[in-house]
């Protein structure tokens, strides 16, 4: 270790840095929960209870993020794990980002864009070359848990009557009827959406966290009795699986069904007792779905059809523009021209590989996808001996997948996350190969 790394150590920088991202993060899921393209509707707090309570610039978090990654730049050793070109695709992804900039039909858009891009890249190699140097991530982990069960907190008080105060309160001001309609919409449902943009963001942020958080509340917790351990990380589980049910998102449930599988085919139980346990699984999950959202589907799935629309404006400018796009942050500009009348309007494609696509031209969505799915494969294999490390994985296999139908990489609170975890996975050191039995599954 060289006299600087021995210095950081000695003066706790890394258990700093680790304790200020995890606060960052934490925070994030309270307060950057708009797409960074929204920022210009999010109106910065004046006094001590709107600091509090509402939502705060995407320039807030750049600045906080800019102190966590100075310190983290001081932390920071800049080993390359293997597979090398794994850990580089974040940059060249970054770089075509700019690259693709250089046309852009909409300029104040991917200005926007290039920033949160920028701050969610700088989120993977502090995961990757800082977070891994600090010996214990307790602090890292409980700024986390805190600011995701706040998050949680705030979601079920909106369904235990909280959407409905706050609907009395906005209908009782003069001139509501002129706000806009998204907002109208999304306060006239019954569908919870806590601290974030909308449900389907909610939904998103526990397919990320939920399997992490409730592991990392079982550890964190390890001095207290058992009872009360097991308490809490119910609670947390059940807090997360009810803002899942309750935030209404259909993808959400079918995703979380995928994740469940997972869990169940990790299970160290003769390959017989697995199976019928999948299949339940499935079978109870799908008869569950249809009976949720049976009235959705009587409706025609409008929602559904809706997406179609969009993916299919996505590729259309993908394929008139396949080497760098439109821009980053622009397909809502060229799909305002190219939508019927009639078709809802959108922003993003809701799919964050078609966005790349069609923003940032074949380049761009090829090397987002190749670390998508590079670093899930990879990472899955590492992770299988260590508990938390296969929650973390497990997690950003749900976020990932979730990027098939929403736009999480648009949005701070859950792309700043998912990136640094990513980072943090890959920055692990490689784990002994596991050796499973075939009749069983345990490992030896």
């Amino acid at each position: 270790m060289s006299s600087d790394s021995a210095k950081s150590d000695a003066n706790g920088l890394p258990g700093l840095f680790a304790a200020l991202a995890g606060l960052l993060l934490g925070l994030a899921l309270l307060k950057f929960g708009n797409p960074a393209i929204l920022d210009r509707l999010v109106q910065p707090p004046t006094g001590f209870y709107e600091v509090l309570f509402q939502a705060w610039p995407v320039a807030w978090g750049y600045a906080l993020l800019s102190v966590v990654g100075l310190v983290g730049l001081v932390v920071a050793q800049w080993r390359w794990p293997k597979p090398r070109w794994l850990t580089v695709l974040p940059g060249f992804w970054l770089v075509w980002q700019l690259v693709a900039s250089s046309g852009s039909i909409e300029p104040r858009l991917t200005t926007q864009t290039l920033g949160h891009f920028v701050a969610t890249s700088l989120c993977y190699y502090l995961g990757l070359s800082a977070l891994p140097r600090a010996r214990r991530l307790g602090l890292f982990w409980a700024g986390l848990v805190i600011g995701f069960a706040l998050m949680l907190t705030i979601g079920l008080q909106q369904r235990f009557g909280g959407l409905e105060d706050t609907r009395r309160y906005v209908y009782s001001q003069p001139g509501w009827e002129n706000l806009s309609p998204e907002y109208l919409k999304r306060l006239g449902s019954n569908r919870i959406f806590a601290t974030l943009l909308y449900p389907n963001a909610l939904a998103g942020a526990v397919l990320l966290l939920l399997p992490a958080v409730s592991v990392a509340t079982w550890r964190l917790s390890s001095r207290l009795t058992l009872p009360t351990r097991v308490f809490l990380a119910t609670l947390i589980a059940a807090g997360g699986l009810g803002c899942l049910y309750w935030s209404g998102s259909k993808a959400g449930w079918l995703f979380a069904l995928v994740l469940a599988v997972v869990c169940l085919l990790r299970l160290p139980v003769p390959r017989a007792w697995k199976y019928a346990l999948v299949g339940v699984c499935v079978v109870g999950g799908l008869a569950g779905f249809a009976f949720k959202f049976s009235s959705y589907f009587a409706r025609g799935a409008p929602s559904a059809e809706a997406r179609l629309q969009y993916w299919q404006a996505a590729g259309a400018i993908a394929l008139a523009h396949p080497v760098t796009g439109t821009g980053p942050g622009t397909f809502g500009t060229n799909y305002r021209r190219m939508k019927s009348p009639s078709a809802e309007m959108a922003l993003l494609t809701h799919n964050d590989y078609l966005e790349q696509a069609c923003d940032s031209g074949l380049a761009g969505a090829v090397t987002y996808a190749l670390f998508i799915v590079g670093s899930l494969v990879v990472l899955g294999r590492r992770s299988q001996t260590d508990t938390l490390q296969f929650a973390v994985w497990l997690g950003l296999l749900g976020w990932s997948l979730q990027g098939l139908t929403e736009f999480g990489l648009y949005i701070p609170a859950l792309s700043w996350t998912a990136f640094l975890l990513f980072g943090w996975l890959t920055g692990q050191s490689q784990p002994t190969p596991v050796k499973r039995s075939r009749q069983t599954g345990l490992v030896r």
